[in-house]
């Protein structure tokens, strides 16, 4: 098998991975309705509740690089999939929502551990490419969620128990994602991990550097843009453009289409533009369009702020993690931290949007989204691919990234 070909096949599996994981997410979201009214739940205690996956994935994500760096993100994987299936089937018989609550912290634990296990082979295998696949990796994300999400609409309406929908979603996501890393993923382990001291005696180098620190504030920018996106759009739609339901629900999905479309798009643009480029551009469509949400009139107008929104802000977590597995000697621990900033977007972003709209109202509060897509545009050099001794980006030399194993 030549170099090429099995890059190409360790990226295909990298990306089937990536929808794999979007179905399940999207297989516990879309019965969240049967789920309130099982546990007999209000609003407040629901959200309580689904605050807990958030903080599972903020605790464990740091320690993920450390391990991924140790024993590859292939073991990682396996241990959190297998964690992320029994924990989706147990959430369909919890007693109360003290119980779901704890069951989601484990559940969001090692979602979380999944999520940054995968994004870290997906470097790997891009520094072994030399090509930024990253993009496509995280729209494979946003087809299986769609596709999860649309196996939940059919079963709400068939009326499925909740346990068997989630035996079957854990079943079909867990054991293809099982064959895929013991069988087809890259051994990218890193092999000579720093010591906690040098042989002179001085510390190992800080977890946390500037370039981290600046990567994710990026993220953070970019998060924040799209969770925001995902919880008030449709909300804004409704309320303060007096849309019907059914319009601004087609608002989001055709935000979300935006964004799937363009990360598919995502490699070759920045095989073409440059990484640094491709996100600076990113930014600026991404603020430009939540102008255009906001301030054009009619419907074509809030159609075409969608559609810069989510083409704009697309590219902007899969470069900065592609970025992140870039620090030398340190890929692993470089993605969990971008992650573990970055999540803090998803998690933040939309209650203190929330906040700011009860004192202010929604349409004005999501104004201070739009200077987040010039920082970006400001921010982009810190994604910038590493230069080698001879001057040129490493990802710009084809199969010779650093890490670079064959298959067994």
């Amino acid at each position: 098998m030549t170099r090429a070909t099995t890059t190409r096949s360790l990226a295909l599996a990298t990306a089937a991975v990536f929808a794999l994981n979007g179905t399940v997410i999207s297989a516990w979201i879309s019965r969240l309705p049967a789920t309130k009214a099982r546990l007999d739940a209000d609003p407040r205690t629901i959200g309580l509740t689904l605050l807990m996956t958030g903080l599972g994935s903020l605790v464990a994500m740091p320690w993920v690089g450390p391990l991924a760096a140790r024993y590859g993100s292939r073991r990682v994987e396996v241990v959190a999939a297998l964690v992320s299936g029994s924990m989706l089937v147990l959430l369909a018989v919890t007693p109360t929502a003290v119980a779901t609550g704890a069951a989601l912290f484990v559940f969001g634990a090692a979602y979380g551990a999944w999520d940054v296990a995968m994004n870290v082979q997906g470097s790997h295998v891009d520094r072994a490419a030399g090509r930024d696949f990253m993009p496509r990796y995280h729209a494979c994300w946003s087809v299986g969620a769609f596709a999860g999400a649309g196996i939940g609409a059919l079963a709400a309406s068939l009326g499925l128990p909740l346990v068997v929908h989630f035996g079957l979603a854990a079943v079909l996501a867990v054991v293809p994602t099982l064959l895929i890393a013991g069988r087809w993923w890259d051994d990218d382990r890193e092999d000579h991990p720093e010591p906690a001291h040098r042989p002179d005696g001085t510390r190992r180098r800080r977890l946390i550097t500037r370039a981290l620190v600046l990567l994710g504030v990026i993220t953070l920018c970019g998060t924040f843009l799209e969770g925001s996106a995902a919880d008030w759009v449709a909300l804004y739609m409704s309320g303060d453009r007096a849309q019907p339901d059914a319009i601004a629900a087609l608002g989001y999905s055709l935000w979300a289409v935006a964004m799937a479309a363009s990360r598919f798009a995502g490699t070759s643009v920045i095989g073409r533009i440059g990484r640094v480029r491709a996100v600076r551009f990113g930014g600026l469509f991404a603020g430009l369009g939540v102008v255009g949400v906001l301030a054009l009139p009619g419907l074509p107008g809030i159609a075409l702020g969608l559609v810069l929104w989510g083409a704009g802000v697309a590219l902007v977590f899969p470069a900065a993690m592609s970025a992140g597995g870039e620090q030398p000697g340190r890929s692993a621990d470089g993605i969990a931290t971008v992650a573990t900033i970055g999540y803090g977007g998803f998690l933040l972003g939309p209650p203190l949007i929330g906040l700011l709209a009860h004192e202010i109202g929604l349409g004005t509060a999501l104004w201070v989204l739009a200077p987040l897509g010039v920082a970006i545009a400001l921010l982009a050099p810190v994604v910038a691919p590493p230069r080698s001794p001879e001057g040129t980006s490493t990802q710009a030399r084809s199969g010779t990234g650093p890490g670079w194993t064959p298959m067994q």
